[in-house]
């Protein structure tokens, strides 16, 4: 069953989605539908289990103080890392 719905949204982006529909060949109907069923199909799922498996399986495996930073974090450990390995 299809169901009317009234949106309101900028001029310049009802042009700019109008367009980018036609050249596709798709109403902004359908354009909007497919969007929004993008956006609600992995509701139900929790964010790990919208992450890739080998993603999956690292999450997590990096516990940091809070307010530290990640990148600094990976520098030290591989500068550590590669400082003995050259000392060989």
């Amino acid at each position: 069953m299809n169901t009317k719905l009234t949106l309101t949204l900028e001029d310049e982006v009802i042009a700019k989605a109008k367009r980018y529909a036609q050249d596709r060949g798709e109403s902004l109907s359908k354009l909007v539908e497919s969007y929004f069923k993008l956006l609600t199909r992995n509701e139900t799922k929790t964010f790990e289990e919208t992450l890739h498996p080998d993603v999956r399986e690292l999450y997590g495996c990096l516990n940091l103080p809070k307010g530290s930073d990640w990148k600094e974090e990976l520098t030290d450990v591989l500068e550590e890392k590669y400082r003995v390995k050259s000392a060989r």
